[in-house]
């Protein structure tokens, strides 16, 4: 249902990944203090698919990229996305994405698109799973248990976010059982927005990192809101492969075949309501319990 609190968050997430054109291969963005320790990694990986997107002359959409987290990225500060014109062949192009902040290389991204081409298909099927309307949304946290969390995880847990999600097997990520690495939930842009698929697909590439790399928590106990957990995307994957909208119900189906090293593998499908196959994600990332709370608050060493 449409309301004025909606349409801001929406707002803002659609302004966050229209960036600033600085020269034909530079853009600037923004950043928002969402309640996260620091930059969200979805926000980086939406605005570095949106400035490679806009310097795409012919009309091919994006079918898949390949990123890497280098540095914890400042709330604060803007981040400059720098492009590359790698190549642009008959059917495919690429582009290479380098974001900077405060001097620094915080991130890179490969990006492949493809004119679209009619051609045989196949697909697994969807997981059979309730529907989004079948299940209730998550209730707000008593004041008495949220009064006892760190500011930061009391903004983000309390925060009206632009998208709705739907868990199918809710988790208490406060206190989280041991249980299979296996999630999925239904989740949707809380408003309508424009048709243009360029912007679906950023704002898939911000959504995509909703919880994946927390199903590789699930058969150890911990959770990424426990103080003495320090959890990191190092890298992320997506896939685009058929057309679909942000703003209607998808199914994001997770599972983490392994967990090693202090490190982390999940996987994920995205499907739509017609049971299509829209996109498909992997992610590693770096999961380490340490004896000491306070040293987990420090950005997790990634060298």
């Amino acid at each position: 249902m449409t309301s004025p609190a909606n349409e801001q968050v929406v707002h803002e997430l659609v302004e966050l990944l229209s960036l600033e054109r600085l020269e034909d291969n530079l853009f600037r963005g923004q950043s928002r203090d969402i309640g996260t320790k620091y930059v969200f990694g979805g926000q980086v990986l939406g605005q570095a698919l949106s400035a490679a997107q806009a310097t795409m002359q012919a009309p091919r959409g994006a079918h898949s990229l390949h990123a890497y987290f280098l540095r914890a990225g400042d709330i604060a500060a803007p981040i400059v996305y720098q492009i590359d014109r790698t190549r642009d062949g008959g059917s495919f192009s690429v582009r290479r994405v380098t974001a900077i902040q405060h001097g620094e290389v915080i991130f890179f991204m490969a990006a492949s698109f493809q004119q679209t081409e009619d051609a045989a298909e196949h697909q697994l099927s969807m997981p059979e799973v309730p529907k989004p309307e079948d299940i209730d949304p998550a209730p707000a946290l008593p004041e008495h248990v949220m009064a006892t969390l760190p500011t930061k995880v009391q903004r983000w847990l309390s925060r009206k976010g632009p998208f709705e999600l739907r868990h199918v097997y809710p988790r208490d990520e406060l206190n989280p059982p041991k249980r299979p690495p296996y999630q999925q939930f239904w989740f949707r842009l809380t408003e309508r927005v424009g048709d243009a698929p360029e912007l679906h697909r950023a704002l898939l590439a911000y959504a995509s990192d909703f919880h994946l790399l927390g199903t590789a928590t699930f058969p150890h106990g911990v959770s990424y809101y426990q103080p003495n957990v320090q959890m990191a995307s190092l890298d992320h994957a997506l896939w685009f492969h058929r057309p679909f909208r942000a703003d209607e119900w998808l199914l994001y189906s997770m599972d983490s075949p392994t967990v090693q090293s202090s490190r982390g593998l999940a996987r994920g499908q995205i499907f739509d309501r017609a049971g299509h196959l829209v996109a498909s994600t992997a992610q590693e990332g770096l999961i380490r319990v340490v004896k000491d709370a306070a040293a987990a608050s420090h950005v997790p060493a990634k060298d």
